[in-house]
């Protein structure tokens, strides 16, 4: 008799000790190792709020944007998921084994423009599920490996190992098919690119009298020459977020880690980022994270 296939969710485990304090969270599980018990713990942490590379074999079918994509006994497939689409796992006939890693947006590392939708796997733009042969799913196995013992190490910067390992993840999959890997390079994409770059080009901040001299959408559509209409458009569409919204992001990043990791007060804080009061910032600061600049400390 067949057995009855049931649907499955593979969450986030309980994060409390794995967050990075300058930046987010980020966990590397073994799938065979999730109880009923686990899962439920994680209510608080929504689908959306993780991005997730899934390393999975078993009798199993991954559904994403009306695809099945089905594994049978032994086959291996590596799955990259975003916020935003959905997906849903069933298992078809005994245990579905593998790892996954989760991490959320503010987990890449402060001194990197990109972010993980950047990334054609994760943007929706190209190939996401990936079948590998026997060597390729060793490949990858060992990776996953050294994710889950270095995020319990006591390594000072075991958050900017974890962040290789992610990223060779990634290009470990993107080499799997190279042809998916680059978008056609339209003068939106350039533009897009070179508002990156010029974001980027200001941090980090390493001394207290050092300011940001662009930080408004104005600012910067003047410096590459362009309409500020044609910089959002080209933003939008690249980034799915406004020129306001991806300049906002990076200041709070960067205020993140100054508060975490300097003895600057408040006000060299807020100097540096370019507002014109500190009280501006403490609420541009709480607007983004939820705490105050002094409750974060």
């Amino acid at each position: 008799m067949e057995a009855q296939s049931q649907s499955i969710h593979i969450f986030a485990p309980l994060l409390p000790g794995q967050k990075d304090p300058s930046a987010g969270h980020f966990a590397a599980v073994r799938l065979e190792e999730f109880s009923a018990e686990s899962l439920a713990a994680t209510a608080s942490y929504s689908r959306k709020d993780f991005y997730k590379i899934s390393l999975v074999t078993g009798n199993t079918s991954y559904f994403y944007q009306g695809t099945e994509y089905r594994l049978n006994g032994d086959e291996w497939a590596l799955v990259f998921t975003n916020r935003e689409v959905a997906y849903r796992w069933q298992v078809h006939e005994g245990v579905c084994r593998g790892y996954a890693c989760l991490f959320t947006e503010d987990f890449l590392p402060l001194h990197t423009h990109l972010r993980p939708a950047d990334w054609a796997v994760f943007n929706g733009d190209a190939q996401s599920v990936f079948k590998l042969s026997k060597d390729e799913a060793v490949f990858f196995t060992k990776l996953f490996e050294k994710m889950l013992q270095e995020q319990t190490s006591d390594y000072a910067h075991k958050y900017d190992l974890l962040f290789l390992y992610v990223l060779e993840c990634i290009h470990g999959a993107l080499k799997l098919h190279p042809g998916t890997e680059s978008k056609s390079s339209t003068a939106s994409t350039r533009l897009a690119e070179a508002f990156k770059s010029l974001l980027a080009a200001q941090f980090p901040i390493v001394h207290p009298n050092q300011q940001v001299s662009l930080r408004t959408p104005p600012q910067f559509a003047e410096k590459l020459a362009v309409h500020i209409n044609s910089l959002n458009r080209a933003l939008k569409e690249a980034t799915g977020k406004t020129t306001t919204q991806l300049i906002n992001e990076r200041l709070m990043l960067e205020a993140r880690a100054l508060l975490v990791h300097s003895n600057w007060s408040v006000s060299q804080i807020s100097h540096s980022l370019g507002f014109e009061e500190p009280t501006h910032f403490t609420r541009a600061f709480k607007a983004y994270t939820g705490q105050t600049p002094s409750s974060l400390r």
